[in-house]
């Protein structure tokens, strides 16, 4: 039986990685982290199985993120990602040389980073290949029509930074990223525990942090949740545990999105009048990770008087927004049809 030559878009996200093979669906989901032998240079694991390693590891292994706050931090650890993931899909017979693979990357990614990626794609027997920013794609995976004259803002909160974008007439306006997102959060509270209570804690407990507590609304009188976190502490060097309150953290998150809303507030001065009229009427779209932070829509609508509508599918919608730029190869001029 002959290989199939299909279209393929790579989300490659801070946080995971995600791939969307037309006719397939989404047949890839897991974090975005790598794991070597230090001797041989070898990778020996990746995704899910690379991070339970996280913080862990012995002087014999090294885990890495390939990307890191919005950027190419390790392009071998991207090649062993990219290669990783195409061994997995073996079982679905693809020619890649004849095949299109589109890879969504974050705004901040430099044209010589883009040019080494899609290198990495020729190394690996890929000849079509081409990259469009993460929030264009994000924004159609949001279901929001680019391609009309009506002008679209969209917030992507992701794992190293925040993209907010205006668009219209098939693409970016005026956009900004800021490195203040997921891993962001988890730094912040990684400082708070070991400031405030004198224990160091690891990267993964840091997010179960943010996972279980993170909120953004108001928590009422005998509401507030807490959670014991565990690791060393720093005075007897010995493992402890304390308890962590919810208001705690949302003191932190609060802190964050003051400069994610910022950052808001300077795009919106520099976009177009008659855009800034359709943002106005119809509101901001959040999409990203940081979409499922409790109370973020209400924050928003507090904080910049404009409505604020959650994305349906914040955590794949980029690599869903991949399915449709797949037809026009990002072309602005021509609206995909399903």
């Amino acid at each position: 039986m002959a290989k199939q030559k299909v279209q393929v878009g790579i989300d490659l996200g801070t946080a995971n990685i995600l791939v969307y093979i037309a006719k397939h669906g989404i047949v890839f989901n897991e974090p975005s982290v790598v794991a070597y032998d230090r001797q041989t240079k070898r990778c020996i694991a990746c995704g899910h199985s690379a991070k339970l390693m996280m913080g862990k590891e012995h002087d014999k292994i090294k885990v890495v993120r390939p990307l890191e706050g919005g950027v190419v931090a390790d392009l071998d650890a991207t090649r062993s990602m990219l290669q990783y993931i195409f061994s997995r899909l073996d079982k679905l017979d693809i020619d890649y040389a004849g095949s299109t693979i589109l890879l969504c990357c974050p705004s901040e990614v430099t044209v010589v980073e883009r040019a080494a990626l899609i290198q990495l794609a020729y190394d690996m027997g890929v000849r079509d290949v081409f990259i469009e920013q993460e929030v264009k794609a994000g924004a159609i995976g949001a279901g929001i029509d680019i391609y009309s004259t009506t002008g679209s803002m969209i917030v992507d909160i992701g794992g190293g930074s925040s993209d907010i974008g205006v668009l219209a007439c098939g693409d970016l306006v005026v956009w900004e990223s800021i490195r203040v997102a997921g891993n962001y959060f988890d730094n912040e509270i990684s400082k708070h525990i070991k400031q405030n209570y004198n224990l160091l804690i690891g990267d993964r407990t840091a997010e179960r942090v943010k996972f279980e507590l993170a909120t953004l609304a108001p928590i009422a009188a005998g509401m507030e949740t807490e959670m014991r976190v565990s690791g060393r502490h720093l005075s007897y060097g010995l493992p402890s545990t304390i308890t962590v309150k919810q208001g705690e953290i949302r003191e932190i998150m609060l802190r964050a999105f003051e400069r994610i809303k910022h950052t808001i507030l300077a795009i919106l001065e520099k976009t177009p009048p008659e855009l800034s009229a359709d943002i106005l009427r119809d509101g901001i779209v959040v999409n990203g990770g940081g979409a499922c932070i409790p109370g973020i829509k209400e924050y928003f609508e507090a904080e910049l008087g404009l409505p604020c509508r959650i994305s349906d599918n914040p955590l794949t919608s980029i690599v869903e927004g991949t399915k449709y730029l797949l037809k026009n190869r990002g072309n602005y001029l021509v609206k995909p049809q399903d």
